[in-house]
This record gives structure tokens, sequence and C-alpha cells, in this order.
């Protein structure tokens, strides 16, 4: 047993990447393609959801709604509709509201979409994420010249500048709120059907009753989070609140964008909605879409999210009560010194965690000849194959490689790189003494107010 393992929160930002990390000893399992997928590959309903399984449209509104949203997809779309009820994902209700899949789905067409937004698109769209959440890209679209002038100057009043290049974004830094869009529609298609729904809707924003023990131990500490990331909440009592996530006002203007000029291998206008929603969550409610730049209290790199940011973002959209495990030390000068366990323990907390059917946020690093960090990335660990000899092969969504595709990364190449990776409590508790990332998230903000003042 590890006396203490600290987070370590430093203010170098471990889940952007100013580039794509070349992944030299971890060649994707297939070639590049554009993204598409067959009825076989859709993703099935985790054992683990708490929804029971129903493959049978029992009701006359089920029917109805079923053959109201056949009604407006082409022969392919169709066909994966039918293959979501028969594996179980479309009648799946593990949402916030126990609403199903097929409710949302309905509603998106049925009922009127924000302005500049088209129903039949994210119909389709939120469709494709669900059945093959692979598709997800953090890959900002270029702004076609026709929409320049409005766009500058919407960022002028934001930014007091008139840069164009500031919104000809080239690598974004939303790997964070990319994977997490990936691990929603993954885990709990339902839900990720309902924040689909109301993120496009004319309202433009979602409610989620969460438990407040799942941010802190304490309530008073729970409320200080909420405060402190700036969220609007409404408490219900002293043990929940009901939570609202929106996007930045200038998202709507990148989905419209991508909803008439949507090249390969850009974002969707879904994509668009729901990472500047969890952008918004993380960055204190301070993320601007057309730069890609954030403000806030808590991280003083303007790109992507921090670990203490990334883990309160996890914990509230999913309602559960994160811990995030830091594996590497770093010393002030952002120097790779060592690590908080040996590579067998950490191996053992990313396999338990995945046999019991959670996918895995992970933040990995790149350094320098002299063991500096100079890039971060935030990738999902979906699950592990293991070879004759022993060795393990982890199999990873990452948002930023243009692959619609899992890929694979040898234990020896991946494992000395991870950073940092959001456990279940009760799988770590047993090796590490955690210090949870609330508590020095605290510390952090009172010695920063300390330093200022």
């Amino acid at each position: 047993m590890v006396e203490k393992v600290s987070s370590r929160i430093v203010y170098n930002n471990y889940n952007t990447i100013s580039r794509v990390i070349n992944k030299v000893d971890a060649t994707p399992s297939k070639p590049v393609s554009l993204p598409s997928f067959t009825a076989a590959e859709i993703i099935p309903m985790y054992q683990t959801s708490t929804s029971p399984i129903r493959t049978e449209l029992t009701s006359t509104k089920e029917k109805n709604e079923y053959k109201e949203i056949l009604s407006h997809l082409d022969r392919k779309t169709k066909k994966t509709v039918e293959t979501l009820l028969k594996n179980g994902v479309l009648l799946n209700s593990n949402s916030n509201d126990k609403s199903t899949v097929l409710d949302n789905l309905y509603k998106i067409v049925t009922e009127k979409r924000a302005d500049g937004l088209d129903a039949k698109n994210i119909l389709k769209d939120t469709i494709a994420t669900i059945a093959y959440p692979y598709v997800i890209t953090q890959q900002f679209g270029d702004i076609p010249r026709k929409y320049m002038d409005s766009v500058i100057q919407a960022n002028s009043e934001d930014e007091n500048q008139n840069n164009k290049s500031d919104v000809n974004v080239e690598h974004s830094g939303t790997c964070v709120a990319a994977s997490t869009e990936f691990k929603l529609a993954k885990q709990m298609p339902a839900e990720f059907a309902r924040f689909a729904q109301e993120l496009s809707s004319p309202k433009m924003s979602v409610e989620k009753k969460i438990e407040l023990d799942n941010l802190a131990d304490d309530t008073l500490s729970s409320v200080w989070l909420l405060n402190a990331f700036e969220i609007p909440y409404e408490m219900k009592d002293f043990k929940a609140a009901t939570l609202k996530f929106a996007p930045d006002k200038n998202a709507i203007i990148r989905a419209k964008i991508q909803t008439t000029d949507k090249d390969p291998y850009e974002r969707t206008p879904l994509d668009v909605l729901m990472q500047s929603t969890f952008m918004q969550v993380g960055s204190q409610q301070s993320y601007n879409t057309l730069t890609d730049k954030r403000a806030g209290k808590f991280n003083q790199n303007e790109k992507g999210l921090i670990e203490f940011e990334k883990t309160f973002t996890e914990s509230v959209v999913f309602d559960k009560n994160i811990l995030s495990v830091t594996y590497q030390t770093v010393d002030e000068n952002a120097r790779l010194v060592g690590y908080e366990t040996d590579m067998e323990t950490l191996k053992k907390h990313l396999t338990q965690t995945l046999d019991a059917g959670e996918n895995i946020l992970i933040g990995y690093t790149q350094v320098n000849e002299n063991n500096i960090i100079i890039n971060g990335h935030e990738i999902t660990m979906v699950g592990y194959n293991k070879s004759p000899d022993g060795k393990l092969t982890f199999i990873c969504n990452d948002t930023d490689d243009s692959i619609s595709r899992p890929i694979e990364y040898p234990e020896d190449y991946l494992l000395p790189k991870i950073h940092h990776a959001a456990l279940p409590k009760e799988i770590v508790e047993k090796d590490l003494n955690i210090i949870p990332s609330w508590v020095e998230g605290i510390e952090m903000y009172k010695q920063m107010k300390k330093q200022a003042a």
C-alpha cells in the first residue's frame, strides 16, 4: 500500500495536443477509411447497463414512434435502426429521465430544432453516433469564405479582436470533450440521445439531476464545486441538484456551418454541440467555439482542460464518483521523474475496470529528450487482448486521428505514457491511498486566491 498518492494538479495542460502525436509503435489495426460502418459492426449495449434489455416494440406509442422515424430515413439508416432495435439499444432507457433512445429520436424529427439546424441531419447523426461511436471526431471544419465575415464579427464581439487566424482552428483542444462524448454514446445511448435532442432543440440546453455525493464527500464541498465551475444549478435538497448543461453561445455558428459545409473527417453539427457543452462545463463556462479557446480560474493554458476540470466534467455528465488516478510523477518543471506505482499494478487497475464494462478516459503524455512533457492527449480505452506470451494490447479510441476505427497499443508502448486515468474508487483503493481531485482543486484555488491578493 502506497502511503499517499496526490493527483498533482499542475498548470501544464496534459489534456490538449498541438498536433497529432505520432504513434510509431501503435499502428492502427485497420487501414484509414472514411467514417462508415455496417450493421454487423454496431456497438451492442453494455451488459452493465441498469436498463433492462428490450428488443420488441410493445406499445402503440412505440410502434408509432418507430414508424415515424423510419419514414425520414434512407435505406441504409433504416437498417441501422432495425439493428439497434434487435440488439436492445433502441429501447434502452438508461437516461436521466428514463426516456428511451426511441423517444428522443422521435422528438428530434417531430419537434422543432434550433435555428439553422436540420432535423433529419441531427436524426441521422445521432443514430450513426449511437450505432458506431468511433465516427466521433474533434476535427474542426474549415470556415468557407461566405461565412468568414459573420464569424469574425461574432468573435470580435467576444474577444475584442478581428483576427481571421483565430477562427481557423487547425488542431483543437477538445480531446477531453470528444472522449466524454464518445463514452456517453457508447455506454449510455439513451442519455446520449437525450442530450442530442435537447441540445439541438430551440432551448439548446439539457437538465440533469445528479447526486451530490458523486462530486465530493460532503454537501458543502459539492456546492463549492458547482459554484466554482459556475454551472447553473438548482438544489433539490442536501442530496441532489439539477444542473443545466449548454454549449457556448457561438457553438450554433459552427454547427450551422457544419450543417451545410461538412467535409470528410470533420465534426458533425452534433459533435460541435456536444463538445462545446462539455468544454463549457470544464472551463467554468468560459469556452469560445469560434477560437477553441477558454479562460476560467483553474487553467493558465487557453486550450483544453486540465485533469481537475476533466474529472469534474466526467463526474457530472455520468453522475458518478469518478476518481482520477495519477500514475506519472512530474516535477514543477513538467519533467517526468518517475511513477507512483509499478506497471503491473497500473495494468491491473485498467483491466479490472475494463472487465467491469467501463470505458476509461486516460491522459497520456509525450516527452522530449530531457523527459520534459511537451504534449498530452486524452483518449478512451475500451478493451484489451491478451497474446500467448501474456502481453496485453489495449484497444482504444482516439478522436483526433482521422480513423473511424478502434486502434491498438501494445502495453509496453502505452503504459509508461499514461499520466492519469479515470477509475472506480473500489478498484484502486486496495493499492493506493488517493487524494480526490476535488480536495486538491479546492486547495489549489485557495492558494491561487492568496497569491493574487
